[in-house]
């Protein structure tokens, strides 16, 4: 494994392990999604370009594209749970109550 792929295998590891043991909070939630979906975009980056094929080139604006869209649907969750809760803390949510 080159030093590349273990830099990006090791932040999206790092993410995934701050979504599943770290959440306290909204915010730190989303921003581990986004370390997840940066590292996955540099990721596929890399590959097309070592592929040197104009077919997978498009596929990293793609996976940027979504991850803006679900970064602005995650902060106007955030807006929205902090305007109707007062706070972004996961366990004061209850999903059971409207």
């Amino acid at each position: 494994m080159t030093p590349a792929h273990f830099s990006f295998s090791s932040a999206f590891i790092l993410g995934l392990m701050g979504l599943a043991f770290h959440r306290t909070h909204l915010l730190s939630a989303l921003l581990c999604l986004e370390g997840m979906m940066l590292s996955l975009f540099i990721a596929l980056s890399i590959w097309a370009l070592q592929l040197d094929t104009t077919g997978y080139s498009s596929a990293p604006m793609l996976l940027l594209a979504f991850s803006a869209c679900e970064a602005s649907a995650g902060l106007a969750l955030l807006v929205a749970t902090a305007r109707t809760h007062g706070t972004d803390r996961l366990q004061s949510l209850n999903l059971l109550q409207c």
